[in-house]
């Protein structure tokens, strides 16, 4: 029933921890496709001998080329997008299919409710620290006690993984390219997916992951995601998540541009954008070859 997607550059120790934890605590019918980015440090030659089915590319693509292409790949009716650095708790997709199952409509967006080593100011995550690395990691613990948190469901808000319609997610395009390598594609998916008409935007209580964090933000160079966001849809993320996710539940006006945001767009109307940031990030863009294979 779910297609699992999950991008990976060199972060094998926490791949190997990600994909085992799907392994024991998935009850739900899945499939799991995962992109190699680079791979060197092992992780093609893993993904190779353990038969998880994959693509690869000889360099990083970044988030957006490297989901997308999964995306396509994908069999079943509901597309999950989750990152290398997660740990995935006992009852994790029963609780996100139980909620999507419980609405009228398949254009909605679920997350999990994440487990955080460290506080990082977001309410809807629970901070509880069971190991910041893989070597550190406390996982029996984890599973001891990862139930034991109170955390109601949050309407009007997002989050990873992320769970949607695959009907919907090509609808919307998928992540859109202009946000390569990746930062601020989550909030531009979300706003179109309130422009297709999403209300529902749920992070689910009692799906539970564990989220080691940013493992491989920190190593890639950042674009300016923040800037494309408000040259292409006139506001701020602030204003959209404050203004419009938030209150999807009762807002029914269009989207409109805010004084904020046009006055931001003017001063980043200079210079060569977006063009400048995704030459920054790749030098020579279209030199990436994706290979596909199922199991080798």
């Amino acid at each position: 029933m779910l297609s699992i997607v999950i991008p990976t550059w060199n972060n094998l120790d926490y791949l190997k921890l990600c994909v085992e934890s799907l392994k024991k605590h998935s009850s739900v019918e899945h499939e799991l496709i995962v992109h190699v980015n680079d791979g060197s440090d092992g992780t093609l030659d893993w993904v190779r001998a353990s038969g998880v089915a994959h693509s690869h590319s000889a360099q990083n693509i970044g988030v957006c080329l490297s989901v997308n292409h999964l995306a396509a790949r994908a069999k079943h009716d509901w597309l999950l997008y989750a990152n290398d650095d997660m740990v995935f708790c006992p009852g994790w997709d029963s609780a996100l299919v139980a909620a999507a199952k419980s609405l009228k409509t398949t254009l909605a967006v679920f997350s999990s409710t994440l487990i955080e080593p460290q506080d990082t100011g977001n309410p809807s995550v629970i901070v509880r620290d069971f190991g910041k690395t893989p070597a550190e990691f406390d996982q029996a613990r984890l599973i001891n006690e990862c139930h034991t948190f109170t955390r109601p469901d949050r309407s009007g808000h997002a989050a990873q993984p992320t769970l949607v319609h695959r009907m919907w997610w090509h609808m919307a395009g998928g992540y859109s390219l202009e946000f390569s390598p990746g930062l601020s594609s989550d909030d531009d998916l979300l706003v179109k997916f309130w422009l297709m008409g999403c209300r529902d935007f749920h992070i689910v209580g009692a799906s539970r992951v564990y989220h080691f964090s940013q493992r491989s933000t920190h190593r890639v160079r950042r674009n300016r995601g923040g800037r494309t966001f408000v040259m292409k849809w006139g506001i701020t993320q602030q204003q959209f998540k404050r203004d419009y996710l938030a209150r999807s539940a009762e807002i029914k006006g269009a989207m409109a541009p805010t004084p904020a945001g046009t006055l931001k767009r003017l001063s980043y109307a200079f210079g060569n954008y977006p063009l400048g940031d995704l030459a920054a990030w790749d030098a020579a863009p279209g030199r990436h070859m994706i290979k596909d294979s199922s199991k080798s």
